[in-house]
This record gives C-alpha cells, sequence and structure tokens, in this order.
C-alpha cells in the first residue's frame, strides 16, 4: 500500500462529507420538504454528488483501494436511482392499432412576451404539434387570446383544434385579464371526452393540475395535466446564477440567500400539489396516463409521491439523459409522462427543439397483451 499523505488524508475527508451528502440525496424522495427541506437539496444535488462520488472512485484506485470502498459503497446504492437520469432503451419502430401517442410541452405561452427575440417561435410550436399529430396533447402554460395581440393572432385554440382535426379539449384558466386573455393549461383529445374536472390544490396559485376522462374503444382512460409550482427566479436571481457559475459572488450574498429561499419554498409547495394528485390519482375509477411539468427532477417527493405505483415512460423506453429544462438553472428532467401498470410504453422521445424554456416530450402507450 502507497503511503497515504497529508493530501491524501483532506482528500478522504472531503469524500467522507460528499459519501454522506449522497446517501443523504437517496432519502429525498420520501422526506416531505414541508417536514425538513434541506434533504430536498440534496436530492436536487443528486447527480453532481454521484459525478463527485466517481471522481474519489477513481483518485482512490489508484492511491489506495482500501479508501475506495467509501464511494463505492455510496454509488452502489444509487442503482434504483440512476435509471432516473439516464436510459440506453432502444424504440420500437412498429405501428400498432390501438397505440395511443401522448405529447406533453411547456409551451411557455407561445412565446407572448418574445423570450426568444423570434417572430416566428408560436408558428413553429404551432408546426410541430401539426406534425407530431398526437391522439393526446397536454400543454401547460397555455395561452389564449380572444382579441389580437402585439399584432397577432392569439386565437390559440382555433388553431390548435384545426390542426390537430380534435375539436375535443378540457381547458382551465388560472388567470383572465380583461376578459379577453386568458392563461391556464389545456389537455386536446382525439378520443371522445366523457369527464373532466381540477385536482383541488391546498395552497391557491398559479399552478394547476387537471383530469380528462377520454373514451378509446369500450375503455375509459383518466388523462391527468400538471403544472407544479415552479421557483418564481426573477433576473437578479439568474445574474446572480450567472456569477456563481463564473466564481463570482456578492459581498452579502444576499441574493444568494434569497434565491435559496426560493427553491427551498418551490419544494415546499410541490409537496402539497403532489399530495393532492396522488390522493386524486388513488380515487381514480379508471386507468391513468399523467402528463405534466413538475418543475421537479426524479430525487424529489414531488415525482415520487405522484408517480406512485405507474410507470415512468421515460425510464420504461427513453433513451439518453431526457434533461427537458432549457434555461439558466441547470438543466434537468422536469417534464414527465406516467402511466398506469396495465399500459406499456413502445417508445418515449424528449424532441430537440427549442421554442420555450423546456423541450417537448411524447410516448407511444398501449394496452398489455
Amino acid at each position: 500500500m502507497k503511503k497515504i499523505t497529508f493530501l491524501s488524508k483532506l482528500f478522504f475527508i472531503f469524500n467522507l462529507v460528499v459519501a454522506l451528502l449522497l446517501f443523504g440525496s437517496y432519502a429525498a424522495p420520501f422526506v416531505n420538504p414541508s417536514s425538513f427541506s434541506p434533504i430536498a437539496f440534496l436530492g436536487l444535488a443528486f447527480p453532481y454528488l454521484f459525478i463527485a462520488n466517481v471522481i474519489f472512485l477513481v483518485y482512490w484506485l489508484v492511491r489506495s483501494k482500501v479508501y475506495l470502498l467509501l464511494s463505492l459503497s455510496a454509488l452502489v446504492f444509487s442503482y434504483s436511482t440512476i435509471p432516473n437520469y439516464i436510459q440506453f432503451n432502444s424504440n420500437s419502430t412498429e405501428v400498432f392499432d390501438d397505440e395511443i401517442k401522448v405529447l406533453s410541452f411547456n409551451v411557455r405561452v407561445f412565446d407572448l412576451y418574445m423570450w426568444s427575440n423570434e417572430k416566428t417561435t408560436r408558428n413553429k410550436i404551432f408546426d410541430l404539434i401539426h406534425q407530431e399529430q398526437p391522439d393526446v396533447l397536454c400543454l401547460q402554460e397555455f395561452y389564449q387570446a380572444d382579441t389580437i395581440v402585439n399584432n397577432y393572432d392569439f386565437k390559440t385554440l382555433d388553431t390548435l383544434t384545426q390542426f390537430l382535426k380534435a375539436n375535443n379539449y378540457h381547458v382551465e384558466y388560472t388567470t383572465t385579464l380583461r376578459e379577453v386573455n386568458h392563461w391556464g393549461i389545456i389537455t386536446f383529445s382525439k378520443y371522445p371526452i366523457v369527464g373532466k374536472g381540477i385536482v383541488p390544490f391546498a395552497l391557491k396559485d398559479d399552478n394547476i393540475c387537471i383530469y380528462t376522462d377520454i373514451q378509446k374503444g369500450d375503455q375509459t382512460i383518466r388523462v391527468y395535466n400538471a403544472h407544479l409550482a415552479s421557483i418564481k427566479l426573477d433576473k437578479h436571481d439568474y445574474k446572480a446564477m450567472q456569477k456563481i457559475n463564473h466564481n463570482e459572488y456578492s459581498d452579502n450574498f444576499d441574493n444568494e440567500l434569497m434565491m435559496i429561499e426560493k427553491i427551498r419554498y418551490g419544494f415546499v409547495r410541490r409537496s402539497f400539489q403532489a399530495d393532492s394528485i396522488q390522493k386524486s390519482i388513488a380515487n381514480s375509477p379508471y386507468p391513468v396516463i399523467l402528463c405534466g411539468d413538475f418543475n421537479d427532477t426524479p430525487s424529489s417527493y414531488a415525482y415520487h409521491t405522484i408517480l406512485g405505483d405507474l410507470k415512468d415512460a421515460f425510464v420504461e423506453s427513453g433513451s439518453g439523459l431526457g434533461r427537458t429544462y432549457i434555461g439558466e438553472f441547470p438543466s434537468y428532467r422536469i417534464d414527465y409522462i406516467f402511466y398506469d401498470s396495465q399500459f406499456e410504453s413502445i417508445s418515449y422521445q424528449t424532441h430537440p427543439e427549442k421554442l420555450s424554456d423546456h423541450h417537448p416530450i411524447s410516448a407511444r402507450i398501449r394496452i398489455k397483451e
């Protein structure tokens, strides 16, 4: 065995801390942030903690094989978490008569405020939906205007029903301005809609979850469309994040502390929303398909609670990292398609188009034979 230097001993102390933090991240999905929020941050940091332990493992493989057991033991327990972050499935190209194509997309109000600095973004979103032709389309941050806005016709309901050749939809608005501008959530279906409702949230805000009962043949399926609480970062937070990325910090850390508090409160709000959605799913009389922007990672309480006994389409038939968020905040998979165990996912895709701050996702789902 090679002699352990002071630097190696210091590395071992750092290794011990990082290994313990990784162990803590495994508990994050099971601990309600409203009871103990710090552990939720460990869940958020899981990919970085995992990579750090891999680096330590390689280091000790060279320096001392005894000490590598620390990171090795921490990494072994990631066997059930890693599949939520990376997959190597091959998508089936076989087409089935009974399959349902589901597409979920946070459209960021169709670029109403010109975040992209491109006048064609809204039409590109329409083109994507027209090209994909999903049987079920779930849109979060939906926007509909009954009048002309910024010289654009934002009667998106008319456009989408025409493109999809589907007159069946369930829309709920969380905000209406001057009785002509509407913000909310919508589910389109090429199948008849036989029931609809809203999942009540304990905390009233601009987030919402709706369910839509669709009739496919002789089977009724309940489709959930959820938009959970965002962190609500503003331009000052993003500026602070850019400084952190460049190893620059303010003297008093006020912006950083405020940003951390916003993230913490987001965890708490989503925990209440996840509990409400899980309760509704448990009481559903029909098999379930769920789409949504959770604003939370696979190592979160919200993901674990809502998933329950459902299947994650990315885990079952996706490939790659599946990251869906686009923005200053680190890119994670925060958009999901879940389904009941009596279904199976034939294929899953994270679409590469950058037309919002989220990538669209889609899955082909059918009843198990």
